[in-house]
């Protein structure tokens, strides 16, 4: 077994970009030398559905292809996903879970039946309007994820992301400047309490 691999499971809705956050987590750990694995599992494939990503990051190649079960971290995309989903199942006590609300993280343990760990919560929507004029909450969540996990060094994250939306948004400076702000501020803006 691999003790340096950092398991993680995104919990979201069809079109809140879960899939895609994932996605982008595994090329900025990729782009940093690490082994990578991302995918979906998804329900009935529509827009508002609950699915599930996952990501795994470790410094050695992985043969385990198999749902993660047993995640270090777990992303919570839609705070409304904790009424129907046991969004903690598996999920490591030394780990940590991350949920988009504007709550504090310790007004949301209790919706977390009996989890021990840490508790990290974001107010994605907030930040996203900010700096991008629209809700899109991936953004945040990822910048999040890596703030909490440390799956990715932070300026490597940042450098990789950068270039990403570089390339991805050539003709739209604004666009390119406005990810950056809403990643760098998603990672000063986790609020955190540690295990009970």
């Amino acid at each position: 077994m691999n003790d340096d691999m950092i398991e993680i499971r995104w919990h979201g809705r069809g079109g809140q970009g879960a899939k895609t956050a994932s996605q982008l987590l595994a090329d900025a750990a990729f782009s940093a030398g690490q082994y990578v694995q991302s995918f979906p599992e998804y329900g009935p494939e529509r827009s508002g559905a609950p699915i599930t990503a996952y990501n795994r990051i470790s410094k050695e190649r992985c043969n385990i292809h198999s749902n993660i079960y047993d995640p270090d971290y777990v992303v919570v995309v839609d705070e409304t996903l904790l009424e129907s989903v046991d969004v903690t199942a598996g999920l490591n006590p030394d780990g940590a879970i991350i949920v988009n609300t504007a709550r504090t993280p310790e007004e949301i343990r209790p919706e977390l039946k009996g989890y021990t760990g840490r508790v990290c919560t974001i107010d994605a929507r907030t930040i996203s309007i900010d700096c991008l004029g629209r809700y899109f909450p991936n953004t945040p969540m990822l910048a999040a994820v890596v703030e909490v996990s440390k799956c990715v060094e932070k300026d490597s994250f940042l450098k990789d992301m950068e270039a990403s939306y570089s390339h991805k948004f050539a003709k739209k400076p604004q666009v390119i400047e406005g990810n950056l702000k809403c990643l760098r501020r998603s990672m000063n803006e986790v609020k955190e309490a540690s295990a009970s």
